[in-house]
C-alpha cells in the first residue's frame, strides 16, 4: 500500500516512528463496502483478524486488521539516498534524449520511470495520476484504507507522527502533476466521512505524481551497440513493495553478463 509495505514482521503493541528510515509498523483496517472474504495476502500478515460490525465506520460491511510497515516516503527517500552516498555513489541530474546520450560506459541500468517510453522507446508504459493530501495529524495512531476496487476515488489515510498522507486518485492515462483543487477537496470530504477528526485538519501540502504502468513490470537486459542495458520500470503504483527484489533481480542480471 501507499505509504505502507508488507512484511512478515510479528509486533505487538506500539512502536516509535523509525527517524532514520521513515518505516514503522503500524496497525489499522482496510474495509470495504461490499461483504467480500479478504484477499489471500492480507489472511497472511501478523496480527490479522476480521474486524467486528461495531469496529467499521458506517457505510462499511466487512472489513479486517492487521500490522504492516507504514513508510513516510520523503524520510525514506532521504535514507536511501544517504545510503547511495555512503557507498561511492553520486547523484547527477541531466536531460537525456537517448540512452547513447549517457556516454562511454560498459553499463546503464534504466530506471528512468515514464522517461522509458522515449529512452527505451516502450509504447505499453503509461501514466496512472496519483493525487494525496498531506494534512497535520489531529490525532490519528492507525491507518485506514478501503477497498475501492477498480475506481480511480480512493479512500485512505496513513499517520506519520505529526502529519497524516490522506489519498487519493488514480486516474489512467493521466500524468499532469498540477495540484486538482477539486480532487484534493473531495479526497478530504472521502476520508472526513470515515474520520470526523480529519474534518478540520490543517493542509500542508499536496503531493502527486505519475505511476510508470504497464502490464507487467520490465526487467530484463539487452544488448545497445556494445552497451549492457538492464532495464527496471513499470511497476505501476507498487514500487516500493517491489523494488528490492527488482533490485536484487537487477543485481543477478548484472552478475551473469
Amino acid at each position: 500500500m501507499t505509504g505502507g509495505e508488507i512484511g512478515p514482521w510479528r509486533f505487538s503493541g506500539s512502536w516509535p516512528r523509525n527517524q532514520v528510515t521513515g518505516v514503522r509498523l503500524s496497525r489499522g483496517i482496510e474495509a470495504s463496502r461490499t461483504a467480500e472474504a479478504p484477499p489471500d495476502w492480507a489472511t497472511t500478515l501478523p496480527e490479522f483478524r476480521p474486524c467486528e460490525p461495531t469496529e467499521l465506520p458506517d457505510g462499511f460491511t466487512a472489513g479486517y486488521q492487521f500490522t504492516v510497515p507504514l513508510i513516510d516516503m520523503p524520510a525514506y527517500l532521504d535514507y536511501l539516498l544517504h545510503r547511495l552516498r555512503a557507498g561511492g555513489g553520486t547523484v547527477e541530474q541531466r536531460r537525456l534524449a537517448s540512452l547513447a546520450d549517457v556516454g562511454p560506459t560498459p553499463v546503464i541500468v534504466n530506471c528512468a520511470g515514464l522517461g522509458a517510453r522515449d529512452l527505451a522507446v516502450d509504447s505499453e508504459l503509461r501514466p496512472i495520476r496519483g493525487q494525496h493530501v498531506v494534512v497535520a495529524n489531529p490525532g490519528l495512531t492507525e491507518f485506514f484504507s478501503e477497498d475501492t476496487g477498480t475506481s480511480p476515488d480512493l479512500l485512505c489515510f496513513y499517520p506519520h507522527g505529526e502529519t497524516v498522507v490522506l489519498g487519493g486518485t488514480a486516474i489512467e492515462d493521466e500524468g499532469d502533476l498540477a495540484p486538482d483543487e477539486t480532487a484534493a477537496a473531495r479526497i478530504l470530504a472521502r476520508c472526513a466521512e470515515v474520520e470526523p477528526r480529519l474534518s478540520h485538519a490543517r493542509v500542508l501540502e499536496h503531493r502527486i505524481g505519475a505511476r510508470p504502468t504497464r502490464s507487467t513490470v520490465r526487467v530484463e537486459a539487452e544488448r545497445q551497440e556494445g552497451v549492457l542495458v538492464v532495464h527496471n520500470y513499470g511497476h505501476g503504483g507498487a514500487g516500493v513493495t517491489l523494488s528490492w527484489g527488482c533490485a536484487r533481480e537487477v543485481s543477478e542480471l548484472l552478475a551473469s553478463k
